[in-house]
């Protein structure tokens, strides 16, 4: 039986300003699921909070690379030393973010452990680099790089911490769950990373695409892998709160069924979850749902 434990990681640090002035609110993601009584429907232990650096853009300008770079790599390590911790006490964490570069934290703690895999279940390829810039426009914002990124496409600082890039290699992850228009498909397909869009989901039906997912993420050479969960996945009729609410997303029992045999797997270490954010739904339907969603998932018998 699986020991949860659930940790607040609540950086906003890799996503643009909304508007002049104002920081992107996924932050306040973890109290809102709290709120929900999260850590109780889950049967999870308390993890704590690792707490991010202050969203200060400071003098930053377009064409300098990752904006709070230096925040986010301190932040990815400090986050990386408490998931290592529990990985290897054999507990299951279940991170609360935040943006989509909490991910860093998480494969860099695997990464120190062995060789791990991920699936990245996401509205968007979220591969911007340096390398396609005239396709997915200048890098800026480490949340919507983050397939690049962990794949060791991108600045060195967060790239590779400590000599270790990759975190994970083209041929171990799988993203799952984008647009069918999405731009990064392309590439994704000359580089051999696998993806399935909402349109492949929906003819092949969820589980099966999971399962087929499931073959390579939890074999070796693979000692287990990652969920990564941004709430954009969904489409923006039932979860407009993101920061992206693209149309054509994957409905809320598409998503169940995805997540259910991927959660299910023994090999499966770990999920994070993101993007999802309060200062955009009022009434908390976005927090209820993504609890639910949650419980449904991961909750201990």
């Amino acid at each position: 039986m699986r020991r949860t434990v659930l940790i607040d990681a609540p950086s906003n640090l890799g996503l643009r300003p909304p508007a002049p002035g104002a920081v992107p609110g996924c932050y306040k993601l973890a109290g809102a699921l709290r709120d929900q009584g999260l850590l109780r429907r889950l049967g999870a232990q308390e993890g704590g909070v690792v707490v991010p650096p202050r969203y200060d853009l400071g003098q930053w300008q377009e064409g300098e690379g990752d904006f709070h770079a230096d925040a986010i790599a301190g932040y990815t390590r400090r986050l990386a030393e408490r998931v290592e911790k529990h990985v290897r006490d054999g507990a299951f964490p279940v991170l609360l973010g935040g943006d989509c570069s909490i991910l860093l934290g998480a494969v860099l703690a695997l990464r120190r452990l062995g060789r791990y895999g991920v699936a990245y279940l996401d509205g968007h390829g979220d591969f911007r680099h340096p390398g396609n810039t005239e396709v997915a426009g200048p890098v800026g914002a480490a949340a919507g790089e983050g397939v690049a990124q962990i794949t060791g496409r991108g600045q060195a600082d967060l790239t590779d911490i400590d000599g270790l890039r990759p975190y994970v290699r083209d041929t171990d992850i799988s993203v799952l769950g984008i647009r069918d228009a999405d731009e990064d498909q392309p590439e994704l397909t000359g580089l051999g990373i696998r993806h399935a869009p909402v349109g492949v989901i929906r003819r092949r039906g969820a589980g099966t695409v999971a399962r087929e997912a499931l073959r390579r993420l939890q074999h070796p050479p693979l000692d287990g892998f990652w969920l990564h969960l941004d709430a954009d996945v969904l489409d923006p009729s039932v979860m407009p709160a993101v920061d992206s609410p693209d149309p054509d997303g994957l409905r809320t029992d598409e998503l169940r069924a995805l997540l259910g045999p991927l959660a299910a797997s023994p090999r499966c270490v770990g999920v994070d979850v993101t993007i999802y954010d309060p200062d955009r739904d009022p009434e908390g339907a976005g927090a209820a749902l993504l609890a639910d969603l949650l419980e449904s998932v991961f909750a201990q018998p």
